[in-house]
């Protein structure tokens, strides 16, 4: 990159991108290379400059894979301004924390927070973090739960290809299986994937065909396989159907409440989940208290409670208008054991609703997910979240008290009988249409 003539040719083909093929972003592969002027990565490097005052190209969506394979090549928020950057530490900490690894839960109260300990010292926002459990290098979704090994056999490398260290748990069998609490338990890890992603801050990245089942046999490299290893099979089972369903309404969910894609940064220390005074976000043991440093500190621990406060989001709108929402309550239970939790008191929400359970007994439950429609908790109660799964609340709200004008108004005039009861009509439920959003309302 130290050649005029190299960052010439590089700003002109991307600027012809943008403005004849009308992109509107670029995603730089192994992007710690373009800042190695000489032998080691120049975060003050002329691709930067240039990137910076040009007035189409700075305008666009940067997003970068800060990594490379020389040595200092891995830069995970390292970037300057204007550039969004694959989290590779998130994906390795909610791997880690779904498959009951110890001592991750202030890693993973910071990552699924948005990363600000990575990304708010330059001057960045939460799109910054682009949020991912697989991308299209690796195993599947479905693979990682499903392989504890890469199986790389058809690449004709004779293993030595493709990464060993994949954080991978195949649930109790390797590969293909008939036993039906192993295919149970990874449904439930699929589901607890995708709803964590749809939970946290920052900009989620779903690989193609996660959302269907897609299985590439476990091989976790199959850029040479242009054959069933890599394709799409477009003719899904009834659980694949069950699974594109839940991931659209999970989507759609997070589209419509501004509390879950936040465009700032929590004001508390991210190794705490960005937990402070002003009460935008609580972490809860199950006990329904809030979690002291001995239980950030404690290293077995794999179950809590966020609570994400609708009413204490200290960001206006883009008109500058208050923005307003429900709150959440999220249980996270990614032990092997069923787990009683005990709901916060009605100073949180007098009552809750749930809109999503990964747990079998109950999951996918996609129309729940759409119209909010599960079953009713009252506040302090105690609602068991079964082992590795994921409980999600919506708070209802008590209904307002009615005014004295209003009580008189809807009373009978002197002398006028009394409306006959009639019996209300139910509506039918609106089944969900199953379409999958292009971006869950975030932009990197």
């Amino acid at each position: 990159m130290r050649s005029p003539a190299v960052l010439q040719l590089i700003m002109d083909s991307l600027r012809y991108w943008a403005t004849e093929m009308h992109v509107d972003g670029f995603r730089f592969d192994l992007a710690s290379t373009l800042a190695r002027q000489f032998h080691e990565v120049d975060k003050l490097s002329a691709f930067f400059d240039i990137i910076h005052q040009d007035p189409i190209l700075s305008q666009l969506k940067l997003i970068a894979e800060p990594w490379d394979v020389g040595e200092g090549g891995y830069n995970v928020g390292e970037f300057p301004a204007l550039w969004s950057e694959w989290n590779g530490k998130y994906r390795d900490t909610v791997r880690d924390f779904w498959r009951g690894e110890p001592s991750t839960l202030g890693e993973f109260a910071a990552r699924i927070t948005g990363s600000s300990d990575l990304y708010q010292r330059s001057g960045r926002t939460p799109v910054a973090s682009v949020n991912f459990v697989t991308a299209h290098d690796g195993f599947t979704l479905h693979d990682l739960v499903s392989y504890n090994e890469k199986h790389n056999e058809a690449n004709g490398e004779g293993g030595a290809d493709g990464a060993s260290d994949n954080r991978s748990w195949n649930c109790g069998a390797e590969g293909p299986t008939d036993d039906s609490d192993v295919l149970t338990l990874r449904g439930r890890q699929v589901r607890n994937f995708i709803a964590t992603l749809m939970f946290s801050q920052g900009v989620p990245m779903i690989c193609h065909g996660d959302e269907l089942g897609r299985t590439q046999g476990g091989n976790n490299n199959g850029y040479c396989q242009d054959n069933e290893i890599t394709w799409i099979n477009w003719d899904l089972t009834e659980e694949q159907e069950d699974l594109l369903e839940f991931t659209c309404d999970m989507i759609r969910l997070r589209k419509q409440h501004p509390v879950l894609r936040r465009r700032r940064f929590f004001t508390g220390e991210a190794g705490h989940g960005g937990e402070s005074e002003l009460g935008e976000i609580e972490w809860l043991s199950p006990s329904g208290a809030r979690m002291t440093d001995e239980d950030w500190d404690t290293w077995y621990a794999r179950a809590m409670t966020v609570f994400l406060n609708g009413n204490a989001i200290h960001e206006p709108d883009e008109r500058g208008q208050r923005i307003t929402d429900d709150s959440f309550l999220a249980l996270f239970n990614a032990s092997g054991e069923d787990i009683v939790f005990t709901l916060p008191g009605p100073d949180h929400s007098p009552r809750w609703r749930t809109v999503l359970d990964t747990a079998p007994r109950t999951a996918p439950r996609p129309e729940q997910v759409a119209t909010g429609s599960g079953e009713e908790w009252e506040a302090g109660q105690e609602v068991t979240v079964e082992g590795h799964s994921m409980l999600f609340l919506i708070s209802i709200p008590e209904p307002e008290p009615a005014t004295p004008q209003a009580a008189a108004e809807a009373a009978p005039a002197d002398g006028a009988a009394a409306a006959e009861p009639v019996e209300s009509a139910v509506p039918e439920p609106v089944e969900s249409t199953g379409t999958v959003a292009g971006q869950a309302g975030d932009t990197a």
